[in-house]
């Protein structure tokens, strides 16, 4: 499989600041990627050798450097040839991943979630059995969630988009015992197209991609980054300035068509 993936960001910074792009995919042991990343800012190319790259958890990779007041335009595209090898299972994650966080706070749904699924003992019923509940229960309405909204805000409002659809999965996984985490991923196929979030739980001693929302076919999705909610995986932070985003337009396809998806199967990210 060949998957071509980018974004191109526009961004006014109103008041010198640091930022901090999670834009770039994770490494893909296994596949062939290559690669190009540049940030202009008023016209001018900021070389390379000023931006930072921190290395995180996951192969999650932070771009980040000073910004001075200005127009700042990012382009990012990669291609990725092949499928890259299963994410790897550490101990560690199957702790830290079980533990409530901000966005999906499982600690508020043990109750709840024994009523829905603590007759299923099966982990990959569950896998079914959650999304599938998840995706009845919520609409999708862009714009209809702030981006502070937790899991519990969530399944009050009754609507979201497509991180609002993951952190419930993921608090659900979480509250009957099932390790889960967020995933924000280039999605080919996704309508809207836009940087997308769905979780991984793990099962049957794999981390398996969930997505509640059905809005893109999983087999072809490309991890960027990987963490315990949105507050790990964010495209862009900002500390300390002021910034607006002007416009932003996402790409992710594949070399033919796209796979066919079910939501029984089990999918990971490759």
């Amino acid at each position: 499989m060949k998957r071509d993936v980018g974004a191109e960001l526009d961004i006014e910074i109103s008041d010198e600041t640091t930022l901090e792009f999670q834009i770039a995919v994770a490494p893909q042991p296994g596949a062939e990627v290559t690669e190009s990343l540049s940030f202009t800012l008023n016209g001018k190319e900021i070389p390379l050798g000023r931006i930072q790259e921190i290395s995180g958890d996951h192969g999650n990779r932070i771009h980040k450097f000073d910004a001075p007041v200005g127009n700042l335009k990012v382009s990012y595209s990669a291609t990725v040839i092949g499928s890259a090898d299963p994410a790897p299972v550490r101990d560690l994650d199957l702790s830290t991943y079980l533990r409530p966080s901000r966005y999906a706070e499982a600690d508020k749904f043990f109750g709840f979630a024994a009523t829905e699924f603590g007759d299923i003992a099966d982990s990959v019923e569950l896998l079914e059995k959650v999304p599938a509940w998840v995706g009845a229960r919520l609409s999708y309405v862009p714009g209809s969630s702030d981006p502070i909204d937790g899991a519990a805000d969530t399944l009050l409002a009754g609507s979201g988009v497509c991180r609002d659809y993951a952190h419930l999965v993921i608090a659900l996984f979480r509250a009957v015992n099932v390790p889960a985490r967020l995933v924000s991923v280039y999605a080919p196929g996704c309508q809207p197209m836009d940087f997308h979030a769905v979780a991984e739980a793990f099962v049957d001693g794999h981390w398996r991609v969930v997505d509640a929302t059905c809005l893109a076919p999983r087999q072809s999705m490309v991890r960027i980054a990987t963490g315990r909610d949105a507050a790990d995986t964010a495209w862009l932070d900002n500390h300390k300035g002021q910034i607006t985003v002007n416009d932003m337009c996402v790409t992710a396809t594949v070399d033919g068509e796209l796979p066919r998806d079910s939501i029984e199967q089990l999918v990971s990210i490759r």
